[in-house]
């Protein structure tokens, strides 16, 4: 049984003892760092596996493999993979000899096996839409994987309707015309063209060499296409092996609708059965207990909200995962969404944001008690647990990296190891000071907020401040790490970074959270401004060099700042909302937008208004203030025109700014030569409007 995990976690990720002189954080660290993800502990809990990105900023690309721990720690991690490639989600066979996981070493993504003992990866799939995001039955007979394929030939036997697809996407390549043509909505998401295809899923035996099964054909998607409704693998096996149960995109309007569902179907091909109908809000993440007696799956309840509270049902279910019981809130006493869910034993464990942190906590359906692991600080995610108790999981500081972590057992006072290291010898090496965690009173509430000191701060000077304002809004500054906004590589320039979690945020309560909804400048916006009066009375802040950034839902309140006040020195505005009337027709997801704002823009045309910063727009030449604007060509979440139309009035005013355009990168900026200009463009705006260090 879990209860709690009481642990020493600060001594235990501290790196080796410190050089003599630490230097301040460079941009190139940023990609000195290993990148460490998706930790899979071995059915027997001794091994853990887990996936190594290594970047290489001179010649603008990263390789990623797997590596292999031990789960006690005393033996060093080792290299199981060597690619210049990607070699990613790695998933153990049953029996612990074998590890599945998807690789482009032989050109498209395609799942590949490797044996524990040695030898060369075996490539299991070759089929011309690629495969990924590969798991294996419980007896480890058969495999399951996912498939973006053309619908329309989905019906038809693997070897005729590949060889169509094959087809298919060849003469798109080939064709001097690029013309794409689209006949209903959700046909771009995030940064590419989904166009007419639909990711299924596929089953095929371990065994041997043998042709795959579209076990999900027709026209709609059995994995999720949003990334808000997925956490983790979003499909499995039945305990029996006989089914897949897996998160279905909504059958119609998915655009605008946010009724995933959880379904079945044979693994031999059949009827798809909807277990989760009655339900028309999410839900997702399908897990059998390790019994095969009971499901544990995420549900939300308001149709068509995408941040509403995440709970965790539970439902008795036969071998075939098939449900026999009407369904148990078993998170219904508390008042943190889930994230990632994992069975241990007969309790759930999940994560959840709380307070500013990324907790891993407990529910137990039989006493009704909640419980937390107690992570001392930083954010925990991709939880995996093994039959002998122990626990793998990702952990992240505001000042480290992730790493893999593994809690020995459940119960108070026993340790938790870094297993992985993969970072411990740069962290010798450079300064990256703790985040103070403070809260500032605000309208019926308190808001949290990081406060984050430059290296070699003297509390006798006064410092400038960058106060970053976080996306979502739906979303929180966590003690967590970061490889695109990271507040420690500010904080190197001669920065205090303050953080600050205004309404709308995670992990302050379920009410904190709604807020936000159609309000965006009201409640949170007046948050803000008690956060920069809190930080204008510190002893060491130069109130006269106070500068602000943020993206997405954080660059449209640059925008908003930028209309409503002149206190700050200059702002970044990246990939931000502008004009809510053209976010609304040009944006991928819908949902947000509709609901966010109570309706369709002609049927509630003053909610798109009120808080749309282009309708203040001639405010812009009022206060004057700089603004550096980055915005990309393939960002279909704030889509490009945004950032035109926000720098069209500012230049149109003479309002100092400069527009910074990467026609390859969507909402976030990725590849790492384009990262490192990014970096330097940002801090040298900064450093021209609120020059750095303490005075």
């Amino acid at each position: 049984m879990i209860r709690f995990l009481g642990t020493l976690l600060l001594l235990v990720i501290t790196v080796p003892a410190a050089v003599a002189q630490k230097r301040p954080m460079e941009i190139a660290d940023l990609y000195r760092f290993q990148r460490v993800a998706d930790p899979q502990i071995s059915p027997d809990g001794k091994l853990v596996v887990y996936q190594v990105t290594k970047v290489s900023l001179e010649e603008n690309k990263s390789s990623t493999n797997l590596w292999l721990a031990a789960t006690d720690g005393k033996t060093p991690p080792r290299q199981l993979t060597t690619t210049p490639k990607s070699d990613r989600h790695p998933r153990w066979s049953p029996d612990g000899k074998q590890i599945l996981f998807e690789s482009n070493r032989g050109g498209s993504m395609q799942l590949w096996v490797i044996a524990l003992d040695g030898g060369e990866a075996r490539q299991v799939t070759h089929i011309s839409t690629g495969a990924s995001t590969g798991i294996w039955s419980p007896d480890g007979s058969h495999i399951a994987f996912v498939s973006a394929v053309f619908p329309e030939f989905s019906e038809k036997p693997f070897k005729e309707s590949d060889a169509l697809n094959k087809k298919k996407l060849e003469e798109a390549e080939k064709s001097p015309v690029k013309a794409k043509v689209f006949s209903r909505l959700f046909y771009r998401h995030w940064d590419e063209y989904v166009e007419d295809k639909r990711q299924h899923l596929f089953v095929m035996s371990s065994n041997a060499e043998s042709e795959p099964l579209d076990v999900t054909p027709g026209d709609r998607d059995a994995n999720p296409t949003s990334s808000t409704f997925s956490a983790g693998d979003d499909f499995t096996f039945s305990p029996s092996g006989k089914y897949l149960v897996f998160t279905a995109v909504p059958e119609r309007d998915e655009a605008w609708s946010t009724n995933y569902e959880i379904c079945r179907v044979p693994i031999v091909g059949g009827k798809i059965e909807t277990l989760t109908a009655e339900n028309k809000a999410a839900d997702n993440s399908p897990r059998f207990s390790p019994d095969g007696k009971k499901l544990a799956y995420r549900v939300q309840k308001k149709a068509g909200y995408e941040a509403d509270k995440w709970n965790i049902l539970v439902v008795d279910c036969d071998s075939d995962g098939g449900i026999k019981s009407e369904a148990r809130n078993i998170t219904a006493t508390h008042d943190y969404s889930a994230g990632e869910i994992a069975w241990a034993g007969d309790q759930v464990l999940f994560t959840a944001d709380v307070r500013g942190k990324g907790e891993i906590l407990l529910a137990d359906e039989r006493q009704k008690t909640l419980g937390t692991l107690a992570l001392t600080n930083g954010n925990a995610s991709s939880l995996s647990v093994g039959s002998n108790g122990k626990l793998a999981f990702s952990l992240a500081m505001m000042s480290h990296p992730p790493e893999v972590m593994v809690a020995e057992k459940m119960f108070p006072g026993a340790a938790i190891t870094n297993v992985s290291q993969a970072n411990s010898t740069l962290l010798t090496q450079i300064d990256l000071p703790r985040p103070e965690s403070v809260n500032v009173a605000v309208e019926g509430a308190e808001m949290q907020m990081w406060i984050l000191k430059p290296p070699g701060f003297d509390p006798q000077k006064k410092w400038p401040v960058v106060y970053l304002v976080h996306g979502g809004p739906q979303s929180a500054w966590e003690d967590g790490w970061s490889f695109r906004w990271c507040p420690e590589l500010w904080a190197a320039q001669g920065y205090v970074v303050a953080m600050p979690n205004p309404r709308g945020s995670t992990g302050f309560g379920q009410k904190f959270v709604d807020e936000i909804g159609g309000d965006w400048g009201g409640k949170c916006y007046d948050d803000l401004m008690k956060g920069v009066d809190y930080l204008e009375k510190l002893d060491y802040v130069d109130k006269d060099r106070i500068a602000s950034a943020g993206a997405s839902f954080g660059g449209y309140m640059m925008n908003w700042f930028a209309v409503n006040t002149p206190r700050f020195k200059t702002l970044i505005t990246h990939c931000s909302v502008w004009n809510f009337e053209s976010m609304w027709g040009t944006t991928d997801e819908l949902w947000f937008d509709e609901y966010d704002h109570g309706g369709l823009p002609w049927m509630n045309p003053k909610s798109y208004e009120k808080f749309s910063p282009h309708k203040k727009a001639g405010n812009l030449g009022k206060f004057k203030t700089p603004m550096l604007i980055i915005h990309n060509d393939l960002d279909f979440r704030c889509p490009i025109g945004q950032g035109h139309e926000l720098f069209s009035a500012l230049q149109r005013q003479n309002v100092p700014s400069r527009f910074i355009n990467f026609p390859d990168e969507g909402h976030w900026v990725l590849k790492p030569k384009n990262g490192e200009y990014w970096h330097k463009e940002v801090f040298a705006w900064l450093k021209k409007y609120c020059p750095p260090g303490g005075r």
